[in-house]
Order: structure tokens, then C-alpha cells, then sequence
């Protein structure tokens, strides 16, 4: 039996859901699931013919800008079975995702799945997490890894993932994480989120509730009794560029004055530079949250924070705490999250004026 592999199209629509309703018994995805896939989503559907009728297919996501691509079904007719069609199907995604230079592709299987698991296994992958109630019946689903680069020596750090409950917070979330990973067993929660923004936030922002500025993220941290270094490329008031109201603007001044004078007072380290060295923070065990525009990320326009959670040689590794920015991104989407060292120099400046901002934790 042959099998001839092309991209899908919105005339494949009727025949990509039949064979989804062959093939699975949950989580299906639906028509509008797949023209959003086809139509808006950053992201790859191969299908898979023989004599014209669908066989098979393989969806892949891209997270923008980042090194990860994510295998997010893969689907064999029950007739086309036991033809290594999943093995093209699986190959093909590994192609697209090393076109797109993406480092590393993951994917979930239900553990019930032993065929599954096995083609994957033999092609490299790595399970690295378990989810609980996963599926729409409820079942766990395993988490494979699998880097389409060459390999990578040693595991990601063991860092705790937070997820911002509010669209301002993304700041204490960050900090939330840092301080996890710091004090293991250290609850993250709601209140405590809250309570960090209370005492970070910049009270105004480009739009909407204030954000939190590094300046009172450091203080915040060393109130808790964390070792802070704060550095950032510029001594004046930040964030002022996005706001059009004078009066805004001056209470952003007498707050961004009030926070530098505290700062001065305190045992914090102070560094006026643009180079972030967070490859040498990394390996001295510290943990750095660092300002980044959100544009190259998420494509949303502002501001936003990240915790650097590990660095190689090849990539720079994040926790965003921003899940709910795409309908199909979920938690593990977020974490660990490859950047290339180059994309995250550009990632890492926010704003005409190109702040460089970061707040590294050490233990207290």
C-alpha cells in the first residue's frame, strides 16, 4: 500500500473529520478545529492518501519565535495500519519542525496507548512529565520530549510553574516561580500573587491596571529574604512611552522615584548595563525574570515578564507564565520554552528607547 504526503486544505475538511471519527473515540477535533488550524493557527497539517482517500495526518504547532514545536495529534486510518504510515507521518513532522528551526518537538500519548508509545520511543523520545485528567474522559496523558537537534547534555532545572491569574500579574508569577525553585515546597498562590503585585506595580501602564516594574519586583524579593541583584540599562522612570496622560505620567515618576530611593537604602545589587549575563547566572544557580516585549512571543504589544529557567550554549530556556493568550496553548506549552540565543537578545528589549530589565534571584 503507498502512501503520498502533502500538505492539507480546506477542500480536506469533510475527509479530516470522518477519519478523526474513525480513529478516535475522544477528544476529537471538530471542523472548526481544523479550519482554525488551517486559517489562523501557526501551525502544519500533513495528510497522508492513498488512491485520493485520507489515510492519515499529523498536526504540528509552532510556538512563535521560539525553538519548540509541538505534535499536537497524529492519526492513522485503522485500514492503513501496520504500512509505517505513522513512522512517515511522524518523520514528516520532524521535517517540518527542523524547516521551521525548531530544536525540540513534544507531544502527549495516553498511557494506554502502547503503540503509540513504542513509535515513539523508538524514534528518541523521552517521557519528562505526566498530566492528570487530561483527556475528555478524564486519563492522564504522558509527555514526550524529543530534541531534533542534536542532543543535549543534563536535564532542565526542576523549576515550579505558575500560571498568571490576572492580565498585570505576569510579573509576580515570574517572581512566584523564582522563589519556588529557591525554597522547594514554597506554596505558590493566588494571594500571594496579588499581594506581590500590591507592592511591585508601576500603578499605571500603557493600558489598563499598572504592571510591575523591576524596581519594586526586587524589593518585594528581598523583603522575602532573597538575595537581589536589579539591572536595567537606564536610571530614569520606565514605561513612560506607552502613556499619553502628563498625569499619569507623574505619578509613574513619584513611584519609580520612590522605589529607586528604597533601592539605594537596601542591600540590593545595582547594575546599570545592557548585557544580560544570564548564562553565568544560570550557572551559579541563580534565577533571572526578565523584561521582554510580549510581541515576539504571544505578538500581543506590551511589556511582559519571564523566568529563565536553564541555559546551554544553544538556547535560553523560559517559563511564561501567559497561558491563556492562545486557545490551544496549556500549561506545559509554557514551560521550558527554547529561544535561541539570538532571538532572545531580540526579545529581551522592550520599546523605542530598547529597556533591558532583570531582577536575579539568589537564596537568602
Amino acid at each position: 500500500m503507498s502512501f503520498m504526503l502533502r500538505p492539507a486544505g480546506l477542500d480536506d475538511l469533510a475527509a479530516l473529520v470522518d477519519l478523526e471519527a474513525r480513529c478516535f473515540s475522544y477528544d476529537r477535533l471538530s471542523r472548526r478545529n481544523f479550519h482554525y488550524m488551517l486559517t489562523r493557527a501557526n501551525a502544519v497539517l500533513i495528510l497522508a492518501e492513498n488512491d485520493r482517500q485520507v489515510a492519515g495526518y499529523a498536526l504540528v504547532l509552532f510556538h512563535q519565535n521560539t525553538s519548540l514545536a509541538r505534535l499536537y495529534s497524529i492519526a492513522v486510518d485503522p485500514d492503513a495500519r501496520g504500512h509505517r504510515l505513522g513512522q512517515r507521518l511522524l518523520e514528516a513532522a520532524e521535517a517540518e519542525a527542523v524547516e521551521r528551526d525548531c530544536a525540540y518537538l513534544r507531544l502527549e500519548v495516553r498511557p494506554d496507548n502502547a503503540a503509540a508509545i513504542a513509535l515513539y520511543e523508538r524514534n528518541g523520545y523521552l517521557p519528562f512529565a505526566t498530566v492528570e485528567d487530561y483527556y475528555e474522559d478524564h486519563s492522564q496523558a504522558l509527555r514526550f520530549e524529543k530534541r531534533i537537534r542534536q542532543p543535549r547534555e543534563g536535564q532542565a532545572r526542576p523549576v515550579p510553574f505558575y500560571r498568571q491569574t490576572t492580565d498585570f500579574t505576569c510579573g509576580p508569577a515570574s517572581l512566584l516561580m523564582a522563589m519556588g525553585a529557591l525554597q522547594p515546597g514554597r506554596p505558590l498562590e493566588r494571594r500571594e500573587e496579588l499581594r506581590l503585585w500590591r507592592e511591585a506595580t508601576t500603578i499605571y501602564m500603557t493600558a489598563g491596571h499598572g504592571g510591575c516594574g523591576p524596581h519594586g519586583l526586587a524589593l518585594a524579593a528581598l523583603r522575602r529574604g532573597f538575595k537581589v541583584t536589579l539591572q536595567v540599562n537606564t536610571r530614569g522612570p520606565l514605561f513612560l512611552d506607552g502613556v499619553r496622560s502628563e498625569e499619569k505620567k507623574e505619578v509613574m515618576r513619584l513611584v519609580h522615584e520612590d522605589f529607586s530611593t528604597e533601592v539605594k537604602q537596601s542591600p540590593i545589587e545595582r547594575l546599570y548595563r545592557t548585557r544580560l549575563d544570564v548564562a553565568a547566572w544560570v550557572a551559579e544557580g541563580a534565577f533571572p525574570l526578565v523584561l521582554i516585549s510580549s510581541f515576539r512571543l504571544t505578538k500581543a504589544k506590551g511589556p511582559h515578564w519571564v523566568l529563565v529557567t536553564d541555559c546551554d550554549e544553544d538556547f535560553v530556556y523560559l517559563h511564561d507564565p501567559d497561558v491563556d493568550h492562545s486557545q490551544h496553548r496549556r500549561e506545559l506549552d509554557c514551560q521550558h520554552i527554547p529561544v535561541s540565543h539570538a532571538e532572545f537578545d531580540k526579545m529581551s528589549r522592550f520599546g523605542r528607547g530598547k529597556l533591558r530589565a532583570a531582577v536575579v534571584l539568589r537564596a537568602g
